[in-house]
């Protein structure tokens, strides 16, 4: 397989993992009591603890700012309100941004037009060159936030069925429902 094969199939595998990453956070809101959205955090948690609708208006900001800062010329999602956003509202955002972030993926990891040659984090870190890093860091991301998530919805007494929290392991299911038959690392042969 040539170099060039390789580098697009990376490109088109890290934005097939990041909508499956997307569609877990979908399922968490999905399956999250309505009472758990707004709900104050307990009194005795270190520190300031975001609500659950804190936390996924921020997933959402934070994807949008990847894409302003590293990839400019793609349609940059509008911002969520974490004082207004409802569950419907998240899961539209996120949505949105989880296919800006794939776009950006794609293009940055696959070899796409060049124009993105470095990974901008925030405003106030040093940018990375693209890579698999930048793949990492993004999953990385996401995966505190969920476990934040889960950890605060059961804190608030209303956990997630045991169904859902076990099913965001299901990386096989989820790929096949995100229309990815041959799931990961098929593209590659030899493996």
């Amino acid at each position: 397989m040539r170099q060039t094969d390789l580098h697009s199939q990376f490109g088109q595998a890290a934005a097939e993992i990041f909508a499956v990453n997307d569609r877990i956070n979908q399922i968490l809101i999905e399956h999250l009591a309505p009472a758990a959205w707004r709900a104050t955090p307990p009194a005795k948690s270190p520190g300031k603890v975001r609500t659950i609708a804190a936390i996924f208006t921020h997933m959402h900001n934070v994807r949008s700012k990847w894409v302003r800062l590293t990839a400019p010329h793609l349609k940059i999602p509008p911002l969520l309100n974490r004082t207004h956003c409802t569950p419907q509202q998240a899961c539209a955002g996120l949505a949105e941004s989880a296919a800006r972030c794939a776009e950006m993926l794609d293009e940055a990891l696959g070899g796409g037009t060049g124009s993105i040659e470095k990974f901008h984090r925030d405003g106030w870190a040093k940018p990375w060159p693209v890579g698999p890093e930048m793949l990492c860091y993004m999953l990385s991301h996401e995966a505190h936030h969920r476990g934040q998530v889960c950890m605060l919805a059961h804190q608030l007494g209303f956990p997630l069925p045991i169904a859902v929290t076990s099913g965001i392991w299901n990386w096989e299911k989820l790929w096949k429902e995100n229309g990815v038959s041959d799931g990961p690392g098929a593209r590659v042969k030899g493996r």
